[in-house]
């Protein structure tokens, strides 16, 4: 019974944790080495500081802002940790802040030899995003008991495949479609095996959201194929030129990755949805037959089309509803909306993803019968 029970202990989590070392090894490796400089910041730095006074405000009888602040920030990192800098903050809504005194913030720092040049980059909201970070996490757990503090685990994991995996290989000039392949490969193992242990239903599961994340990257290409919409296409494609001059980066394969990527979670609630359904009613019900199963999970199936259908359509709508705003107030003729590259490139996205929500299901449903 003990020798059972040992056993079971170390499939369960010797085998993860054995792996676990080993992804760290590679992380390791694949972040080693600097990084091409693409611009020169020589002398250059993000401090921290805090302003102490204001003392010259910007702020016209209306309440917009004209020009910029002259401030004086006393800094808390860097060679000026300590001192009273005055500095200035500009007016605009990308860079620069509307100072008030006691607010924390970024200041930009140029040194050459005692003469430091300043500025306010932006609101210092690094704890904030930390502060809501961690909210999250901790509601998740508190509301999930068990399977919210594994859920926790995945999202973490999955953050440090993106930052510290994907971005390393795409800088190292692997292909970014089969980087985010490998990507959505390591995490919906990871996830659904924290989530559901080593069962069936975390195997179909698995299966299932791998099928769907390979449709949508099928979908993808075909339909950029056929309307002649690439990566390279994108609005911010003159800086990515530069990476692709500089360090040969396989800039036109970033889209179609970013879309498997972001169609990974829809597409594993639908599959793990499916499997833990059909798993419990062989739990519940032994004597099923495999037809009867099969019937089952594409009844759940369906069901979860119906809403799951508009996940990344809205997705990829609200991400676009700035530019979808500027269409309709310039009254942009239809042809000229309909072939624009932003538009395309929205609608690939989203439609190509919920290609493979929605065949991510007979996918989940067929393995799931035959485990």
């Amino acid at each position: 019974m003990r020798n059972n029970r040992g056993d079971h202990l170390a499939v369960r989590w010797g085998i993860p944790l054995l792996l676990l070392a080993v992804f760290a090894v590679a992380v390791f490796f694949l972040n080693r080495g600097e990084k091409a400089e693409l611009v020169n910041r020589t002398g250059q730095t993000f401090e921290t500081g805090v302003v102490t006074r204001i003392l010259q405000d910007n702020i016209q009888e209306d309440g917009t802002r004209v020009g910029q602040q002259t401030v004086m920030v006393r800094m808390t990192s860097g060679e000026k940790e300590g001192e009273e800098l005055t500095t200035t903050s500009s007016a605009g809504y990308l860079f620069g802040a509307a100072c008030t005194a006691g607010m924390k913030v970024v200041v930009l720092q140029s040194l050459a030899g005692d003469t430091a040049v300043t500025s306010i980059y932006s609101r210092d909201r690094g704890a904030v995003l930390l502060v809501f970070a961690a909210l999250y996490l901790l509601a998740l757990c508190l509301v999930g008991g068990k399977q919210g503090v594994r859920g926790a685990l995945g999202l973490v994991f999955t953050f440090v495949s993106i930052i510290y995996v994907y971005l390393p290989m795409v800088y190292r000039r692997f292909s970014p479609f089969w980087t985010a392949v490998l990507i959505c490969a390591l995490t919906t193992v990871v996830t659904l095996y924290l989530i559901g242990g080593p069962t069936r239903k975390t195997l179909a599961a698995t299966g299932g959201t791998l099928v769907g994340v390979v449709i949508a990257g099928i979908a993808a290409t075909v339909f950029s194929a056929s309307s002649g919409i690439s990566g390279w296409n994108v609005s911010d494609i003159e800086n990515l030129l530069t990476l692709w001059e500089v360090n040969d980066i396989q800039v036109g394969g970033l889209l179609f990755s970013g879309l498997l990527i972001s169609s990974l979670g829809a597409v594993m609630d639908v599959a793990m949805s499916i499997s833990s359904a059909m798993d419990e009613l062989c739990t519940q019900r032994p004597s099923i037959t495999r037809g009867e199963l099969l019937r089952a999970g594409m009844r759940v199936g369906r069901d979860m089309m119906g809403t799951d259908s508009n996940t990344l359509i809205l997705a990829f709508a609200g991400s676009s509803a700035s530019m979808l705003v500027l269409d309709y107030a310039y009254d942009l003729p239809w042809l000229q909306i309909i072939n624009s590259n932003n538009i395309g490139i929205a609608v690939m996205q989203g439609l190509s993803g919920s290609f493979g929500i929605v065949l991510s299901v007979p996918a989940t449903v067929a393995l799931a019968t035959l485990i």
